[in-house]
């Protein structure tokens, strides 16, 4: 069965493996106050997500968890969040939401999904909830690792030996959605040397060349359009033996 990852833009990406669809941090509108996206998917709709097996949720920021997103979605799709999280989504009208904490293993049809540390503050400001950030590690026949938003940290040295044969695909921040970026994010370069810690087979850049903050009339492209080629390139320097996918918006790669 082919396994295949379609990036919709920003942390959004759909992961179908062994016939289970995983959609990560669904941002499926034109933006998010103050951002507005300034590059549309090319052939992604709603009708092409359905069905879905669960929606994978890295932590509360708008840009991660965005409500008016999944109530585009069944009320009925299941829902895994941050443990913190919970209560909050459910007073939003969503009944099947799950909370995990890193470290924990959930099944998902025939995949196992399991929980990682991020390093990101995963506080939704200015009152919402107070939970960390996550990655998930969706292992089947094949392995994709999400690592939602996070800086480069220690412990992803750990992470591909959640599954026998390591990570197939790492889908990587290299981002930001504005002109900084602050720390708990990587860039390109950190990306890149995350990838020595993880040792995927593969790599795809997310995060990235989505959105922009209204009224910057400004696209700075070192922020906005370049850091997938620039994470390209840092990845050839120092992870030569891993495959670097840049698909566009919209566009899909098989995992080996």
């Amino acid at each position: 069965m082919a396994h295949a990852v379609t990036w919709i833009g920003h942390a959004t990406t759909l992961i179908e493996l062994d016939g289970v669809r995983l959609l990560t941090d669904p941002v499926l509108t034109g933006g998010f106050a103050p951002f507005v996206r300034r590059r549309t998917p090319n052939a992604v709709s709603l009708a092409a997500l359905h069905p879905l097996d669960a929606v994978l949720i890295s932590h509360a920021h708008q840009d991660h968890l965005h409500v008016p997103s999944l109530r585009l979605l069944p009320r009925t799709t299941r829902v895994i969040v941050p443990a913190g999280v919970g209560a909050w989504l459910r007073r939003r009208g969503f009944g099947s939401v799950e909370e995990v904490e890193a470290g924990d293993c959930v099944t998902v049809g025939t995949l196992r999904v399991h929980v990682t540390p991020a390093a990101h503050q995963g506080f939704r400001a200015p009152s919402g909830p107070r939970a960390p950030a996550l990655g998930y590690v969706a292992e089947g026949s094949a392995t994709v690792y999400f690592a939602g938003d996070t800086d480069l940290f220690d412990g992803m040295r750990e992470i591909p030996r959640l599954a026998p044969g390591g990570i197939d695909l790492a889908l990587l921040p290299v981002g930001g959605w504005g002109p900084t970026l602050r720390g708990g994010h990587l860039d390109p370069l950190g990306a890149a040397q995350a990838l020595l810690l993880l040792r995927p087979r593969a790599a795809l850049p997310v995060h990235w060349g989505t959105f922009w903050p209204v009224g910057l009339g400004c696209v700075r492209r070192d922020r906005f359009e370049q850091p997938g080629t620039a994470f390209r390139a840092a990845a050839a320097r120092l992870a030569p033996g891993v495959q670097v996918y840049l698909p566009g918006l919209g566009g899909s790669v098989h995992v080996a």
